[in-house]
């Protein structure tokens, strides 16, 4: 059966097509709390200190996290689709959790659901969609699989904002979850086909070495994989800190639910929009300096954010932000497809999104304790400098590659 099925985004571009709508979806659940969540938790549940509110991140950043790791684990012995129809299962009860919820432990619950579902449904796109391009045009398949997603996130995170201001915080913006949970589900059902078989044709004729114990390699040992791995864990270290304390900061300016919705919007969408470009950059231009450059970038754009008021001048951070997202996210994968065997593959990408996951709690612990103490503007500034000293990791660490 191997001997008959064709490698290549051209070759298998329907079912490729199909996966990169199914990731929108999976992208448009994240961003139904984007915008809205500091408001939702102080009017509805009176959750005011930044810490609190900060709170839904953290089961959401481990169980994301675990859910990751277990799918690159199980991908090979039950099947991508399998996983990926679980992860919408876990989704469907969500939205009307937010909506019905009467204690704020039911909000938490909601995201522990979340992280549940965004990792099995997320990880089973990109394992699939890497299972059918084999080894050329890998960073361009990344790039529109995470493109699709975070260009949701953006679209979604707007139409909150925009859907709160103008009918109130609750419950229409959770209605959009609704649809989307439904369709998704029924997308992965009846149109999505596992591609086990794709990763077995390319095995027969990989030459790449075989990792001694995938977990530790690509979380300590490897130079490569490991470097790649704590970029990531910063990376979404700093994008829990974005999440949980950028709608506080513009609170804190008077901006209007809907100008925050925007600002909010502006990094995910240019995050999305820029993988475009930058996956394709990552099967052609040198992986090391794409990750340097890109946490380099939104280190400095993090830095910038205690020092800035203004609409434009927010915009246009928010826009850098994103635009150093986009280089790195899609060339994560990329490098680490191009450092693993197909059959470890799944594990060592589950591993790398444990790691980079985690990132969510570990941001929202640190930027929420150091805020509540200091203040948020400290908090911001540790968070920019930490992902500066990522970017300087990656520079001594990683191999060229």
């Amino acid at each position: 059966m191997t001997t008959t099925v064709k490698l290549g985004l051209k070759e298998n571009w329907q079912q490729f097509t199909i996966l990169v709508i199914v990731n929108a979806f999976v992208g448009g659940m994240v961003g139904l709390e984007r915008s809205i969540f500091p408001q939702f938790a102080e009017i509805e549940f009176g959750v005011a200190t930044t810490s609190a509110v900060l709170s839904f991140i953290i089961p959401f950043g481990i169980t994301k996290a675990l859910a990751n790791y277990f799918t690159g684990r199980l991908a090979n012995k039950f099947g991508r689709k399998k996983l990926l129809i679980f992860g919408w299962i876990i989704a469907l009860p969500i939205p009307f959790i937010l909506i019905y919820a009467n204690h704020w432990n039911w909000v938490v619950f909601a995201n522990i659901l979340l992280g549940i579902s965004q990792g099995f449904t997320w990880s089973s796109t990109i394992v699939m969609k890497i299972d059918l391009v084999g080894e050329k045009n890998r960073g361009l398949a990344m790039g529109l699989n995470e493109f699709a997603g975070y260009f949701a996130v953006g679209i979604v995170a707007f139409l909150t904002g925009y859907i709160a201001d103008t009918y109130g915080i609750t419950p229409y913006p959770f209605y959009l979850g609704i649809g989307i949970a439904i369709i998704g589900l029924l997308c992965s059902i009846f149109l999505v086909k596992d591609t086990r078989v794709f990763m077995q044709k390319e095995h027969t004729t990989n030459t790449t070495e075989q990792l001694s114990n995938v977990f530790i390699e690509t979380s300590f040992k490897n130079k490569t994989l490991s470097s790649i791995t704590q970029a990531g864990l910063v990376n979404n270290l700093n994008d829990g800190m974005i999440w949980g304390l950028l709608p506080m900061v513009l609170l804190s300016l008077n901006y209007s639910t809907e100008n925050i919705g925007i600002i909010a919007a502006i990094y995910p969408t240019v995050w999305g929009l820029g993988q475009l470009f930058t996956g394709k950059m990552a099967d052609h231009y040198n992986k090391k300096a794409m990750l340097f450059w890109g946490m380099l970038l939104q280190g400095i754009a993090i830095l910038l954010i205690p020092y800035s008021e203004g609409f434009y001048e927010l915009a246009i951070i928010s826009a850098l932000l994103g635009l150093g997202t986009a280089i790195v996210y899609p060339t994560f994968l990329a490098a680490i497809a191009d450092a693993t065997t197909p059959t470890q593959r799944a594990e060592s990408i589950g591993s790398f999104r444990l790691w980079r996951d985690l990132g969510y709690a570990f941001g929202a612990i640190i930027s929420g304790i150091v805020a509540d103490v200091f203040g948020m503007d400290y908090a911001i500034l540790l968070i920019g400098c930490i992902t500066v000293l990522s970017s300087l990791v990656i520079k001594v660490r990683m191999p060229k590659q």
